[in-house]
């Protein structure tokens, strides 16, 4: 089980225009510096590796503006229930930092499985002149390059939050952040839904009721990762979110496959942006 950065994560009745391969794209609104958690449970099983029951908590602490750079901490811990193997927990921490530029990412993650070995990769990454050069340190020293310059996790957030606005129905480009083993970038579609105005419905998380979000817009937006190369039409897993122009993110949905798991907005502290003028 694998989570990528989740700053990028259950809109219906998603509207499929025409293709938009995007590029990077500044955003229009500042990102808010914001910690955000979510509680997750069990949506759907199915499969040949599904589960009877699931729990856990993503917290995710954002910062950084377009002059100093960005920066992420996020940890997920989810505990799945198994009548064939028992209870497991996994627990993944990941720090990120994006250059301003969105040609840096520096990136850390550890993951505990319970009764397992932990993994650890450490590194950072860089795009320039049509290359994406990435230098590991753990889980062993080694570099590797990529062609085509994919773009970093903020950046991806930037261009889907544009595309929205911009009344664009989808997004195509290829993403590295870092995750799994650091070695993979991941070709990604972004389907994004109509624009949903201001203002709560019955059912909405309580931090999603209240300020800043109450005021704010946000669209349906569902990303599916798929392994650049392969050829392979299935996603790795797709991710489902309600976005905000903010870029903060609620009614998280995280489907592996044989199972998919709900995420809802239980704590929000955002604040105020800085007087960053690039």
């Amino acid at each position: 089980m694998r989570v990528g950065f989740a700053v990028v994560l259950a809109g219906l009745a998603l509207a499929v225009g025409p293709e938009v391969v995007a590029q990077p794209t500044p955003s229009v609104l500042p990102l808010a510096p914001h910690r955000a958690v979510y509680d997750l449970s069990l949506m759907r099983s199915n499969g040949s590796r599904s589960v009877d029951a699931a729990r856990g908590r993503i917290a995710l602490e954002f910062g950084g503006d377009e002059c100093e750079g960005y920066t992420t901490k996020y940890r997920q811990v989810t505990v799945l229930d198994s009548s064939e193997s028992g209870a497991r927990t996994l627990d993944v921490r990941t720090a990120t930092f994006e250059g301003a530029n969105g040609r840096t990412l520096r990136f850390r993650t550890d993951s505990r499985m319970q009764d397992g070995d932990d993994e650890k990769v450490d590194g950072d990454a860089s795009r320039e002149n049509g290359v994406l050069s990435v230098r590991l340190r753990e889980p062993k020293k080694e570099t590797v390059s990529f062609s085509g310059e994919p773009i970093f996790p903020t950046e991806h957030l930037k261009t889907v939050i544009a595309a929205a606005r911009a009344g664009r129905s989808n997004v195509i480009v290829k993403v590295y952040d870092g995750s799994d083993n650091g070695m993979k970038v991941y070709d990604t579609l972004a389907l994004i839904g109509h624009r949903i105005e201001p203002g709560s419905r019955p059912g909405m998380e309580e931090p999603a009721q209240k300020e800043p979000l109450a005021s704010l817009p946000r669209w349906p937006v569902t990303i599916s990762y798929f392994t650049t190369g392969t050829g392979d039409q299935t996603p790795i897993y797709v991710i489902s979110f309600e976005l905000y122009e903010n870029g903060i993110s609620r009614a998280l949905r995280i489907d592996y496959g044989d199972f998919a798991l709900r995420g809802d907005l239980q704590q929000l502290e955002v604040s105020a942006p800085s007087d960053c003028r690039p």
